[in-house]
């Protein structure tokens, strides 16, 4: 089984780097997914909320419980089939900002400015409309954006004008201030993700070898190069070798743990667990970012504006029936149909906090979320770039054994400010006169919590991530750097890094769109040595 190239991990980022890579017909490419093909809700919209808690595409992992999660295990579901979390997620498309990536050129990353990676981001999409200077319009990921004509969205658009938050409607353009309809990773009613947008339109090349049920258990070297992979399947274990290179593109926490496992990160650490040290790179597993974001709620004493009035009993079936017809609807829906990107306060040069609005209103079912009786809207709030930083390492030798994910959140004071602020912005649009017609009232935090540290005790006790984990193998070039700026990984040949786990630091928004282009711009660094 040699290669030239192989891919570990078929999710956001590696489905494009196998795309790229296996284009030129005399690369021979294998590609390895640790979970299944596919599944009958992946290609569904709001096949999210069907698979968010779901074994049989998700890899189900949670964090480990602290101080500022009320000792609570929040939930970090992680895709686990061909095309990751892109064909698992809320499908919401946000590239982030100019500055996000400028801050990692100044950081020493050469070729990672936003005029260096926006070649990049039009390549993957194809956009109908939009200034030609920032949008794409022919590439394999085809992005929507739905008009703000739902009268729910609508009238939060009035609402949030009046307290001074502008609509924009291309927040992926020239700039990303203001409140707009999500523009989403969904076309004709079905999901784009990389699995459906990378992979299916070639899985006939015979260059491209694509294995699923494929766990990566550990790297193969020989001396400091890395030469192929160790990987389990269908109970028995095999090799594969690669006579150029190895993209790990396993995200933010495989990566990590595949590292580790291999003998490459903290050298105490590995010994505790008896694994032997092949090369020492502290920086492995650090670093650890994600958005925290306490879900305000609210109740809807208006009729017919929720899909809990919409979305139950005989008005199910007629979305389905919408569905069906239209691809639109509650079925066809992005996870947050509207979302808002604002200040914090004045003399900011971009936006730090994002808020995202839900028209509906869930509770826990046996096979995970469903549409609760009662008739309401949520609305999330965070700060887009925490300084917060955990880490994520293994517990055991066992590659079969999840990883202990510790965030650390709101360890960093401003973290813990920006989010108090955020809600209170949440408030503020939901409780402005243009919302009087839907007759909101405040359900969570309440009312009654008025005082900073009333609304940030709610948060530890309620607050999720937005499901968004980066940074554990970070490029750079200091001594905590995994990979540096081509994504080599530092000290070891033939071995790089594609996927959210190499991002300094979060960028302002959802992470699909640049983990997407991660992997666009690696295959180029692959191919051009």
């Amino acid at each position: 089984m040699d290669y030239d190239y192989i891919v570990v991990g078929a999710g956001s980022a590696g489905a494009v780097v196998a795309n790229r890579l296996s284009a030129d017909p005399r690369n021979k490419v294998l590609l390895l997914e640790a979970g299944p093909a596919s599944h009958p809700w992946s290609r569904v919209p709001v096949g999210f909320a069907k698979l968010i808690a779901n074994p049989a595409a998700n890899w189900l992992y949670s964090a480990e419980p602290e101080a500022n999660t009320n000792g609570r295990r929040i939930p970090v579901p992680r895709g686990r089939l061909l095309g990751g979390s892109s064909s698992i997620n809320g499908l919401a498309f946000v590239r982030g900002q100019a500055q996000d990536f400028d801050t990692w050129a100044q950081m020493g990353n050469q070729g990672w400015s936003y005029e260096s990676v926006l070649p990049y981001f039009k390549r993957m999409e194809s956009w109908e409309g939009g200034d030609d200077r920032f949008r794409g319009h022919g590439g394999p990921l085809r992005i929507t954006n739905p008009r703000p004509t739902d009268p729910f969205c609508a009238t939060v658009i009035k609402a949030a004008a009046e307290v001074g938050i502008a609509h924009n409607p291309d927040y992926n353009g020239a700039r990303q201030d203001g409140i707009a309809m999500s523009q989403a990773t969904i076309s004709s009613g079905r999901r784009m993700s990389t699995a459906a947008c990378y992979l299916e339109p070639i899985r006939k090349r015979p260059n491209l070898h694509i294995e699923t049920g494929a766990l990566g258990e550990g790297l193969l070297f020989e001396g400091k190069r890395c030469v192929g992979v160790r990987y389990s399947m269908g109970g028995g274990r095999r090799e594969a070798r690669a006579a150029r290179e190895v993209i790990v593109s396993g995200g933010s926490i495989n990566s990590p743990q595949l590292l580790e496992l291999s003998g490459i990160g903290q050298p105490e650490r590995l010994k505790a667990l008896g694994i032997d040290v092949h090369h020492a790179l502290p920086g492995v597993g650090e670093n650890l970012r994600d958005h925290y974001a306490p879900r305000t709620r609210w109740t809807v004493g208006a009729k017919g504006i929720t899909y809990n009035d919409t979305g139950r009993g005989l008005g199910l079936v007629g979305q389905a029936l919408r569905y069906a017809f239209t691809g639109k609807g509650l079925l066809g829906m992005v996870a947050a149909p509207l979302r808002a990107f604002v200040r914090s306060r004045e003399g900011l040069e971009a936006p730090d906090l994002l808020l995202g609005w839900v028209p509906m209103f869930t509770e826990a079912g046996p096979k995970g979320p469903k549409i609760a009786r009662e008739s309401g809207v949520t609305c999330y709030a965070h700060p887009m770039r925490p300084e917060s930083k955990g880490h994520i390492h293994i517990t055991s030798a066992d590659p079969g054994k999840p990883p202990a994910i510790n965030f650390n959140f709101l360890s960093a004071e401003a973290d813990a400010a920006l989010t108090v602020r955020a809600v209170r912005i949440a408030r503020a649009i939901m409780t402005a006169s243009a919302m009087a017609p839907l007759k909101i009232k405040e359900a969570a935090p309440g009312a009654d919590k008025v005082a900073d540290d009333e609304i940030l005790d709610w948060v530890k006790k309620s607050a999720e991530t937005t499901y968004h984990p980066v940074g554990t193998c970070k490029m750079g070039n200091d001594a905590m750097a995994v990979v540096d700026p081509q994504l080599r990984v530092h000290g070891i040949a033939g071995l790089r890094i594609a996927d959210a786990s190499i991002m300094p630091t979060l960028t302002s928004g959802n992470t699909n769109a640049p983990s997407i282009m991660i992997g666009e711009k690696a295959a180029d660094l692959v191919l051009n040595g």
